[in-house]
């Protein structure tokens, strides 16, 4: 069933925290190679786990059934697996414990949901319906992902340092127009390889706004 509340977007940072994946196949791996891929320290458990989950770096696999009550030793807890059972044993062991849980395809047993998302390097796009369409989620990161190339991670990289220089000026920067700065064509410029002028761009744009 979908979920019909309004869902809060946050990001978690998951470095170094221990997190729990329930589930040996396909999706079991998905699930903790995004978790490994954001630092975190990862104990799959499932009676039979497929290679892959032994090949991943950072992950601990133990072969056995999920023992009630262990969901509360993790920072975070993900079901893949397609026993509703073991999927609502683990979320109420984790909620009880003050653990947010998502189980893959069973929006019913999680306590927060994931997206569909595009990432490159710092940049994160993410897609949601609320479990209403996940075709409409994926179609809209499959448009995304062929759309944002590695022109926007210049483009990232030349605001964060014009952000940290004015930082470090003692110059407040909340204030001062980056959207008019973005606006004015700094990408079209990246894109064509004239990093020189875009950079110029932007600061006139931010000096106008500050003045």
């Amino acid at each position: 069933m979908p979920i019909d509340e309004p869902l809060y977007p946050v990001n978690l940072r998951v470095s170094g925290r221990r997190c729990l994946v329930v589930g040996g196949g396909r999706v079991a791996v998905q699930k903790a190679a995004e978790l490994v891929a954001c630092g975190a320290i990862v104990d799959v458990v499932a009676p039979a786990v497929v290679p892959a989950l032994d090949d991943l770096p950072g992950t601990t696999c133990h072969r056995r059934a999920y023992v009630p009550g262990e969901a509360a030793g993790y920072r975070l807890v993900i079901t893949a697996t397609d026993d509703g059972e073991v999927n609502r044993t683990v979320r109420d062991d984790a909620d009880a414990a003050g653990v947010w849980v998502n189980s893959a395809d069973d929006p019913e047993n999680c306590t927060f949901t994931l997206p569909a998302r595009v990432r490159r390097g710092s940049l994160l796009l993410t897609f949601s319906t609320g479990g209403h369409s996940p075709a409409l989620s994926t179609w809209l990161r499959r448009h995304f992902a062929e759309e944002i190339g590695p022109e926007y991670l210049t483009l990232l990289e030349l605001l964060e340092e014009e952000r940290i220089r004015r930082q470090q000026a003692g110059v407040p920067t909340e204030s001062l127009d980056w959207q008019r700065a973005l606006d004015s064509g700094m990408l079209d410029l990246v894109r064509e390889g004239h990093l020189a002028e875009a950079k110029e761009r932007l600061q006139a744009c931010l000096s106008s706004s500050s003045d």
